[in-house]
């Protein structure tokens, strides 16, 4: 019997510039930038510096570019098997992986220079983030859930190089919006693998608990668990006077938002509570840095 070969569809609007785009996550890049640069606002205060802004933007763009840009090289056959990234350009053949490898390293290369160019603290993190993302994480995901919390650590590195771009060092102030980040990735990419569970089943990631087969229970507690943390470091930043307390005062009601969220996902386990808990991630980080910038 002939063996069947898959065919994508590929979309009419590809072009090379939309698969440069679709390789580098170019809306995931950008919000690693823009958690980046209002980290840098708070830290830095009324001794903001434009060039230094503008060095961090590139530097973060590029950096993150180049993480996304060697997760797809890696992830090629098992993008494939999903219908999420399946018209990705690699999948379906429209760029070739020499080309995506060459992207990586010219980011990679731009990024590096543009944070060193204000520190070294701001590079070394970039570099950090770029290797844990791209050589720990992306295969950890097909190995255990641990992934996740792994995977936490790079994206929770934006506020932090943010701050040490405006302080010259990895300071309190960095390490509690750090902590603030990292927590906050857990509901979020919980919620959304919760949703997507059938299509990563497909490529074998395992991003998620499982008991039997099934999703653990205990998934929504967990996300419930880590908003109370979160509470927590609201308040030892108030205790150690690392921002205002009104900003804190706020930050908190936000918190306990989210946690409600969590807790409604706990007590019902579906996809239409695991849809509220993901919207509701999508707010609270940009709204969270800007409370913290302008109060």
């Amino acid at each position: 019997m002939r063996e069947r070969t898959k065919t994508y569809s590929i979309p009419k609007e590809a072009t090379k510039l939309s698969d440069l785009l679709s390789l580098i996550k170019l809306r995931l890049s950008a919000l690693v930038v823009f958690s980046a640069v209002l980290a840098y606002l708070i830290a830095a205060g009324s001794a903001l510096s434009i060039d230094v802004m503008l060095l961090l933007t590139v530097g973060g763009m590029a950096t993150t570019a180049a993480a996304n840009a060697l997760n797809q090289v890696f992830e090629k056959d098992f993008d494939a098997l999903m219908s999420r990234t399946e018209n990705r350009p690699l999948p379906t053949g429209r760029m070739k992986i020499s080309e995506a490898v060459f992207i990586a390293g010219m980011m990679c290369l731009i990024g590096i220079t543009a944070l060193a160019a204000i520190n070294p603290a701001s590079a070394i993190l970039g570099m950090s983030s770029m290797v844990l993302y791209a050589f720990v994480y992306t295969p950890m995901k097909r190995f255990s859930p641990v992934s996740v919390w792994i995977g936490g650590i790079p994206g929770a590195f934006p506020v932090l190089i943010g701050c040490a771009a405006a302080q010259g060092d990895i300071t309190w102030l960095g390490l509690a919006l750090f902590a603030l980040q990292y927590l906050w990735q857990l509901p979020h990419f919980w919620s959304i693998g919760y949703i997507g569970f059938d299509d990563y089943q497909k490529a074998g990631y395992k991003l998620l608990p499982t008991q039997g087969g099934e999703i653990h229970r205990g998934l929504g507690m967990h996300s419930f668990l880590s908003c109370l943390v979160m509470l927590a470091v609201c308040g030892i930043m108030a205790y150690f006077g690392l921002d205002s307390y009104v900003s804190l005062a706020l930050v908190a009601v936000m918190t306990v938002v989210y946690a409600y969220f969590s807790w409604q996902f706990h007590q019902k386990m579906e996809r239409s509570t695991a849809l509220k808990l993901m919207f509701s991630s999508f707010f609270y980080l940009p709204v969270v840095l800007m409370i913290f910038w302008l109060v």
